[in-house]
């Protein structure tokens, strides 16, 4: 059965903690990584927390890039969600390297098939 969907969630540890807490960068990090996976964007906004972290969303035709950061963490909370043919993991890859993740841990869900069913995640180091 064809999926909807594609749907990539990473936790990203060792992050550099002054992108994490750079919103422009950040949000130039998220627009790359849509176009760089072949990605229509249509909305961007993002938001710097005080005193740090920062949350945004990147709006696709595809469906979404999103990212919640704890900078004193050196943390990251990504998911990017593709529709179509679009694979999800070229933008998640993308920010995770830009991002100078040292460890990541990465999900992929289908999306649209019926009962969700998560494999074992599975982490490397960046």
């Amino acid at each position: 059965m064809e999926t909807m969907g594609r749907h990539v969630i990473s936790e990203l540890w060792g992050c550099d903690f002054e992108k994490l807490n750079n919103v422009v960068e950040i949000e130039s990090i998220f627009v790359n990584a849509a176009l760089k996976s072949g990605a229509e964007v249509r909305e961007v906004a993002f938001h710097k927390f005080a005193p740090q972290g920062v949350s945004g969303v990147v709006i696709i035709s595809e469906s979404h890039l999103t990212i919640h950061s704890f900078p004193e963490h050196g943390y990251a909370s990504i998911d990017v969600y593709t529709c179509g043919d679009l694979d999800p993991n070229i933008a998640a890859d993308f920010i995770a390297e830009a991002l100078g993740a040292q460890t990541r841990e990465n999900i992929e869900l289908p999306r649209g098939m019926g009962p969700v069913q998560v494999k074992q995640a599975q982490a490397k180091a960046l």
